[in-house]
């Protein structure tokens, strides 16, 4: 039922029954059966009429809706929709508030580049986006304590330590971005947090791997008339990682090399290179082999779409009682090397594409010891397919 009253009081809105209320100049007031209101301005823009909310009673009073009103009442007069302004206002405060999420969005889009395949796969975000954002994102950056960091890192602290690491110290990098950016953060907070969260109980646990005394029996076990089983034996005669070999395509080998693409090693984008694989006379006949079963140029296809993933061979390697991992076979690989042979170290620190010495100094020394690498593994061709 509509009521109209040329101006209301506070006593009125109290005691009077359930209906609309006109406080006038399009105040209007709307009593609920319950005993609570709310409050609504109606007025008439570029010959529409239109009606904007402007609180609920009791908590928006008598008093402060007329202000309220006022304020709105004279943008009418200027020509200017109250409610497109308030919406207009509204997209402003939350830009400016600068919340951790939208942060650390700017943050990763701006280190993207610096990333390998300019951090397409996400991989730099992820512990961001599912452990410290689902319960800090909405917050304005400048607000979050190191108490709100420890509560929200403690759970996986000690559990995935890894993980979390790697989320306190990407949030570092987001809070000094922050403060690039001219907000008020604290330059010490993520010490802070540190110290609160302590010293993590974790142990490193090295991936399992065959002794390379041990490898021969399991290398000869494996067959030529299987995808897994063929990956499995060039991932063991090259030594490389399971990325670049799962991928490898027939166009990248060239009489006894194959040249692993920049994109495909382990590394920033702008500091690593195309790496040469020297080939044994072992690994061409496991690549001849392979290539009968290729598909779309890949050497080691799916059965469905794309390439053999890594939990495939580890399912292998599972399904035969073993604890060993496929990441295992550089180790083993690397003791060889080291025990078998008298490589130098950085002959054999490269026959696993580990960068040796500092930046400056790789500048310089940029010798891949082919020659040297191919002696080195047509020996452990020898050993494993003769011992």
């Amino acid at each position: 039922m509509l009521r109209l009253s040329k101006k209301l009081t506070s006593q009125l809105l109290k005691n009077c029954a359930a209906g609309k209320y006109c406080d006038g100049d399009g105040l209007w007031f709307v009593k609920n059966l319950n005993g609570s209101g709310k409050w609504f301005f109606r007025f008439v823009i570029h010959k529409r009429r239109r009606e904007m909310g402007l609180g609920a009673f009791p908590s928006v009073t008598l008093k402060e809706a007329r202000t309220i009103a006022d304020e709105w009442r004279a943008l009418v007069r200027k020509g200017i929709d109250p409610i497109n302004e308030r919406q207009r206002l509204e997209r402003v405060a939350q830009q400016n508030m600068h919340l951790l999420k939208d942060v650390a969005a700017d943050t990763y889009a701006i280190r993207k580049a610096q990333l390998k395949g300019d951090g397409k796969d996400g991989r730099w975000f992820s512990p961001i986006l599912h452990h410290i954002l689902p319960r800090l994102g909405d917050i304005p950056i400048t607000q979050i304590s190191q108490i709100d960091i420890r509560d929200t890192l403690l759970p996986i602290w000690h559990f995935k330590a890894v993980t979390a690491e790697k989320a306190l110290t990407r949030l570092g990098i987001c809070f000094r971005h922050a403060s690039a950016l001219g907000l008020d953060v604290d330059p010490h907070l993520i010490a802070k947090a540190r110290q609160l969260l302590g010293e993590q109980n974790h142990k490193t646990i090295n991936i399992p791997a065959i002794h390379w005394r041990d490898l021969p029996p399991f290398y000869q076990s494996l067959r030529d008339s299987n995808v897994t089983e063929n990956a499995m034996k060039l991932l063991i005669l090259t030594g490389v990682r399971s990325k670049p070999l799962r991928n490898i395509q027939i166009d990248q080998i060239c009489d006894d090399i194959w040249t692993i693409p920049a994109e495909l090693m382990k590394g920033k984008k702008n500091e690593t290179q195309s790496f040469r694989v020297p080939l044994s006379n072992e690994a061409l006949r496991v690549i001849r082999k392979a290539e009968g079963l290729s598909k779309d140029g890949f050497l080691f296809p799916s059965v469905r779409k794309g390439v053999i993933s890594d939990a495939t061979m580890i399912r292998y390697m599972s399904r035969r009682g073993m604890n060993e991992r496929p990441h295992g076979f550089r180790s083993s690989l690397r003791g060889w090397l080291a025990e078998a042979t008298d490589a130098p170290y950085e002959v054999a620190e490269t026959c696993l594409a580990h960068a040796v010495g500092n930046k400056a100094s790789r500048s310089y020394q940029r010798e891949d010891f082919f020659e040297k690498r191919k002696v080195l593994m047509q020996s452990w061709a020898q050993f494993l397919t003769t011992s």
